[in-house]
């Protein structure tokens, strides 16, 4: 699987479950959704991605 698809996964996994915590836990659960809503926006803008980063060092510790 290509890393890009990887990060979308992780993105919507992470949105889903910060507002499934919003709904039962806290509504400042939702500060983490605009965290990553952010973070997808500036990677757009800038063409760099944290978790590309991550995800590429993770892979290569094999």
């Amino acid at each position: 699987m290509k890393i890009e698809r990887i990060i979308r996964a992780i993105a919507g996994v992470f949105i889903l479950v910060s507002i499934l915590l919003a709904i039962k836990v806290n509504i400042n659960w939702l500060w983490f959704t605009a965290f990553v809503g952010a973070n997808l926006l500036q990677s757009s803008i800038t063409k760099w991605c944290l978790m590309e980063d991550i995800l590429k060092k993770f892979f290569s510790m094999k």
